[in-house]
């Protein structure tokens, strides 16, 4: 009851606390809990004090305490409180019997107290505030990261200061691990910030491994610069090691570095049915550079570095990273706005020359927001660039690569646009604008375009509106709906482009189109694969419909759907260079459909698709199922479906995933997690782990069984180990990034 008092008050804000001097506020804690039995306040205004008693909380400026009987001087800012006494001081939880407080130097004297600020813990005698130093000293303590009244581990000392929010220092302390004493510090000193010093390790057995152990230590220098060292060993391939440091700038950012380095000892173990980019080294490495800022408020600057020594170090000892992004890239990048401009620019240079790559040495742009033409209802918007780009060619398979090109590039676009709302529903947008591309003549082996001059003209006109419908009454207790409100949006989107003066045969390709699951923008300046632009007369259509309901007093949505898809009015007879590069054009293209459906809060069902209208195939397919009706357990269930060559490109894969965890108690918990692949009836990757809490330590036991379809089936088991008050993960990490319970 205490604990609720107290948080109440610490958010509990009237209008008198909108002035700039703390005011101070009392209660009695009848009056915020009507539960709590009826205390009594009592104001002596010629003293200027107050005294409670059945229960009272006192709050002045950040400051709040409660309990069971106290007396405060307001003019002083001494307080004496008594029994079950609370006390909250910024983030720093102070909890005792008798407790003496000044609220404005913040010194405190107690016979006995607890306090602690997660993730550490403290209690002792005999305390005291130093105003001075702004500390706490105190006999006879005990010091615990355990979360737990029955501590697994705790430090007792003979002396103690606190600095709350920065640290703790200990004299004559001793380590007791289940009440057995194993370890003496003359003196030890800890953190009480987000980094204090701790260290985790992972220990297993893998095919490509052998047994091996992975350490990382995290250290704090100061509140500038942190990070973490990485000693690893695995039998098969030897040792493994490097720094990774953390910088923070201040209004220059935030800095990450990572070095790793690895003299492996059998190189080829991992690229089982991969393409063979060449022998890989057995000395290995990779350099990372993260980095940043915004110095100014219209300024953002970002760098990246990202240098490995061959293309599978990252798919052999980071698996997490390599399939987050298997093709790391590295660039600097500044972002400048205005109040109708952004000035960007961009640098690419080739640091792996095992990756297909465009250097960009640099791309400058400047965009031109839309904004009005004077007091006219005409609307005017502008994207303008300037580089010099070079275009690499990886080695795949041992083949000598294409001869890399290079040339120069300057485009500049400018367009009109008229938005017009009729009957106060209909909203339609006619657009008109050119653009103009200039190209020097290619240089290098690869090059074969002369110098070159492109003109291309684009329009169009784009018509929506929006319509609702409420059931205000609507109401079923199955799909858990109190009300129901209809969204139904439609889209039309015209657009034409004339034949441009050159076409793309006759272009370097540096921004040209990709395969793309998704479907492409036809509009400009939205499309950006401007040296792949081609002449198009196509009409896109869209709908949205959406149902909301109310759940717990809060707009939810019911069902969310979204289908989209282009009817090309002339076709193109050439593989196509939008949303399908590698197949003819066809009148419609495929219909994409979004759609979201959560019958329940606790329960959302995910579904993208990708229908041919014109042969009737699936082409793509995911669909997801989830359930997570509380903490004790959750359950996804996802298929995804890509027909083969489909654009004539795209390898086709048909799998089911699923993954559920099961929490025992607070102690134990289980995850499980499985892929089966369908078109060959095989179980494709399985991730079996149990989870222990114990208390000052977290432990997890993951077995993990990869079936590569070509070479020996790959397993691992791992037991993961870490400090409980500074976790090597985030809570949740596990669904999105389970390799690093492999150690990867």
């Amino acid at each position: 009851m205490a604990a609720a008092a107290a948080l109440f008050c610490a958010f509990f804000q009237p209008a008198a606390r909108a002035q700039e001097e703390p005011v101070w506020e009392v209660w009695a804690l009848h009056q915020i809990l009507p539960e709590s039995p009826e205390g009594k306040i009592e104001f002596d205004l010629a003293a200027n004090t107050a005294q409670g008693t059945n229960g009272i909380c006192i709050r002045y400026g950040t400051a709040v305490l409660t309990a069971d009987t106290a007396t405060v001087n307001r003019d002083t800012g001494e307080a004496v409180a008594d029994g079950r006494v609370r006390i909250e001081q910024g983030d720093q939880l102070w909890v005792g019997d008798h407790i003496r407080y000044n609220f404005k130097t913040h010194q405190m004297q107690s016979d006995q107290f607890r306090t602690g600020k997660p993730p550490v813990f403290a209690a002792g005698e005999r305390l005291q505030g130093d105003l001075t130093n702004q500390t706490y000293i105190a006999r006879h303590a005990i010091v615990t990261t355990d979360d737990a009244r029955q501590t697994a581990t705790h430090v007792r000392a003979s002396r103690i200061r606190i600095v709350p929010g920065k640290y703790m220092e200990m004299w004559n302390a001793v380590l007791f691990v289940e009440r057995v004493p194993v370890f003496y510090f003359p003196y030890y000193r800890r953190s009480l910030g987000p980094h204090a010093g701790n260290w985790t390790f992972t220990v297993g057995d893998r095919t490509t491994y052998g047994p091996f152990v992975l350490n990382t230590y995290s250290w704090w220098l100061n509140d500038a610069v942190d990070g973490r060292l990485h000693l690893d060993y695995r039998e098969k391939r030897g040792l493994g090691l490097g720094p990774d440091a953390d910088l923070h700038l201040g209004r220059w950012g935030e800095a990450n570095f990572k070095y790793y380095y690895t003299h492996d000892l059998d190189p080829s173990a991992g690229t089982n049915g991969l393409p063979d980019y060449g022998a890989v080294p057995q000395e290995r490495q990779r350099v990372y550079l993260g980095w940043q800022a915004t110095p100014a408020t219209n300024l953002n600057l970002k760098a990246l570095v990202n240098y490995q020594s061959d293309a599978y170090l990252e798919h052999d000892f980071f698996e997490g990273d390599y399939l987050q992004n298997p093709q790391p890239n590295t660039f600097f990048e500044q972002n400048q706005y205005g109040d109708n401009w952004s000035l960007d620019a961009l640098t690419t240079p080739q640091l792996n020359n095992f990756f297909n790559q465009v250097e960009r040495l640099p791309d400058v742009r400047l965009t031109g927001l839309r904004q009005p033409v004077g007091d006219t209802p005409v609307y005017y918007d502008s994207q303008s660039s300037a580089g010099y780009y070079k275009m690499y060619f990886a080695e795949t398979n041992g083949a000598t690569p294409l001869p890399a090109y290079s040339a120069g590039r300057v485009d500049t676009f400018h367009q009109l646009l008229l938005p017009w709302t009729f009957f106060n529903w209909l909203n339609i947008t006619p657009n008109v604008g050119g653009r103009m591309t200039y190209y020097t003549a290619e240089a290098g082996l690869g090059g074969t375009n002369t110098e070159a001059w492109r003109a291309v003209l684009n329009t169009g006109v784009g018509a929506s509106f929006k319509a609702s419908q409420l059931w205000a009454g609507a109401r079923n207790s199955f799909w858990d709906v109190d009300g129901l409100r209809h969204i139904f949006e439609p889209s039309v989107n015209y657009v034409f482009v004339p034949k441009p003066s050159q076409a793309p045969s006759q272009l370097p390709q540096f921004d040209s189109a990709l395969p793309s699951l998704g479907l492409l923008p036809v509009g400009f300046p939205d499309y950006n694969n401007l040296d792949s632009i081609d002449s198009q007369n196509v009409v896109r259509l869209g709908v949205h419909n959406g149902l909301q309901t109310k759940r717990d007093g809060q707009i939810d949505t019911l069902v969310d759907w979204n289908l989209t898809m282009d009817w090309r009015i002339n076709p193109s007879g050439t593989p196509s260079n939008l949303d399908e590069p590698f197949s003819p054009q066809q009148t419609f293209s495929d219909l994409y459909s979004e759609f979201r459906f959560k019958p329940r809060s606790w329960v959302t069902l995910d579904s993208q698709t990708r229908l041919d209208v014109n042969t009737s195939d699936l082409n793509f397919a995911y669909d997801q199922v989830t359930f997570m009706p509380g903490d004790r357990w959750s359950w996804g269930l996802g298929y995804w479906y890509l027909r083969q060559g489909f654009d004539g490109f795209t390898t086709g894969s048909d799998y089911l995933t699923t993954t559920a965890f099961y929490r025992l108690d607070n102690n134990w918990g289980l995850r499980a997690t499985e892929n089966f692949n369908i078109e060959d009836g095989r179980l494709q990757q399985q991730f079996y782990t149990v989870y222990r809490d114990m208390r000052s330590w977290t432990g997890a036991l993951t077995f993990r069984v990869q079936d590569n379809s070509t070479g020996p089936t790959d397993y691992t088991i791992a037991f993961t180990f870490s400090l409980k008050a500074s976790p090597s993960r985030r809570v949740g990490d596990d669904t999105v990034d389970p390799y690093h319970l492999v150690g990867q």
